[in-house]
């Protein structure tokens, strides 16, 4: 974080100053800022968060002992630590996060990416920060820090000396995006996708569709919105845009796409394709398993775009990411036994993604095999979504189908239906009782996608058969 004094906190967040020690009110502190206490050092800010399962006021004495300087507290805690009350510690994390930005902004040249989608947040998030990386310091997410607690911590990581933010916006309901994009007003607004990711949280499609527009309405209006054409929903965004005075840039693989991916390739290796931009056509090889993250690179090469990288730089860049990020289209295992990893998040889009490309990668003498678990947040469409993964995983002859756990038994029973029988399909009621059918069935030449959402877990059975057949 840049350097701020105990005042000048205090007087962002409309917080009682506690000091403690030797500290004063011009003590300076330019530490970290987080929630976690296993993440402070000397000199961090503590933000002690109420939590359902644990209270962050009950780790003041852990985040001291390691070192930190300040804590910002909802209740004072007796603690030999300064600390600030506030009312409500997660309002007072985005108060913080908003002047910090604001004055590094007023200050230099940082510029602003915000990036939603209901798919591939985190894959474009990362390709766009490794393309900005050769351009300057780039603050992006750890992992998917893309809530309301995820997002500040990320934005108080600027200084000075940065560049460029990328902040990646999630959303667990209606008005989520506007409020973390509103803290800094995105100078591009990057959507990609509306999809059934967490549509049971919003009520429908269009509802999510609704959501992901916020980000670009909270854009600053003379800055550009990256929209994917090849989703109607997010190129009806446009008119948003257009009415609030910004640039749009189109990406996709349809024609007219300012930003444009043809003679698409995929292989075990990765995914082939001529990128169109700018006047320019370069050839792309990404070893990003999966055709579907193509349109996250368009995503990150329009962006970047705007902020004056070249497409073949930008290109060159990309063809370095080995993985998007962990459990995302991981490879684990050998030659012999491939296993995907891809276990982090699932969405019926993502499932059948993901399920495309195991049939696309997988040779004529070796064998499909998917290891797929529950869908999370789908609300009343979850049976309908599991039952039309059930189906496409046949059509795509799958040759071995394993459903993990009750919540996604119904997947298993549309694929019994659609006539994957005679052990084709099989169900396990737990990770280990798959584990040791797995560890008895795979064979040379399997290539293996572990897919499920996140509270499911199906990543931890991946991380198990990658070590299995490493």
């Amino acid at each position: 974080m840049i350097a701020l004094s105990l005042a000048e906190i205090a007087a962002v967040l409309g917080g009682d100053l506690r000091l403690v020690g030797d500290a004063t009110a011009e003590t300076v502190v330019d530490g970290v800022v987080d929630t976690d206490s296993r993440n402070m050092g000397q000199g961090t800010i503590f933000v002690a968060k109420p939590g359902a399962a644990t209270d962050g006021h009950n780790f003041v004495g852990s985040a001291r002992s390691a070192g930190a300087a300040l804590a910002i507290v909802e209740r004072p805690v007796d603690e030999e630590i300064t600390q600030i009350v506030v009312p409500d510690a997660v309002r007072a994390l985005a108060d913080l996060a908003r002047e910090v930005v604001a004055r590094v902004r007023a200050a230099g040249s940082l510029k602003i990416v915000g990036i939603t989608g209901s798919n591939g947040k985190t894959t474009t998030k990362n390709f766009l920060a490794r393309i900005l990386s050769d351009e300057g310091e780039t603050v992006a997410p750890i992992a998917s820090y893309n809530n309301e607690v995820g997002a500040p911590v990320t934005m108080l990581r600027v200084t000075y000396d940065t560049r460029f933010l990328v902040s990646e916006f999630g959303a667990d309901a209606p008005g989520s995006i506007a409020r973390l994009a509103g803290l800094v007003e995105p100078d591009i607004a990057v959507v990609l996708m509306v999809g059934m990711a967490h549509a049971g949280g919003f009520g429908g499609i269009e509802a999510t569709a609704r959501a992901k527009s916020e980000l670009v309405a909270a854009a600053t209006p003379t800055g550009t919105a990256v929209l994917n054409v090849d989703d109607p929903r997010v190129a009806a965004m446009g008119e948003l845009a257009d009415s609030r005075g910004m640039n749009v840039i189109g990406f996709g693989q349809t024609a007219g796409a300012q930003v444009r991916a043809e003679n698409l390739e995929v292989t075990a290796s990765g995914t082939s394709c001529v990128i169109e931009a700018a006047g320019a056509r370069v050839s792309l090889h990404l070893r990003v398993l999966g055709a579907h993250h193509i349109n996250n690179a368009l995503a990150a090469i329009a962006a970047a775009g705007v902020l004056g990288v070249q497409t073949a730089d930008a290109v060159a860049r990309l063809e370095t990411v080995e993985i998007a990020e962990r459990w995302r289209m991981q490879p684990l295992g050998n030659d012999r036994v491939r296993i995907i990893n891809d276990a982090y998040n699932a969405s019926p889009d993502s499932m059948a993604a993901a399920l495309r490309t195991l049939a696309q990668i997988t040779g004529p003498d070796e064998r499909t095999v998917a290891v797929l678990g529950a869908m999370s947040e789908l609300g009343e469409t979850a049976g309908e979504e599991h039952d039309r993964i059930g189906l496409l995983a046949v059509r795509l002859n799958i040759q071995r189908i394993v459903v993990v756990g009750p919540e996604a038994r119904r997947l298993y029973i549309s694929a019994i239906g659609e006539g994957s029988w005679d052990s084709e399909a099989v169900f396990f009621a737990d990770h280990d009782a798959a584990f040791e059918y797995l560890r008895d069935e795979l064979r040379d030449g399997d290539r293996v996608l572990v897919k499920s959402s996140n509270s499911v877990g199906l990543r931890h059975l991946g991380d198990r058969l990658g070590e299995l057949f490493s």
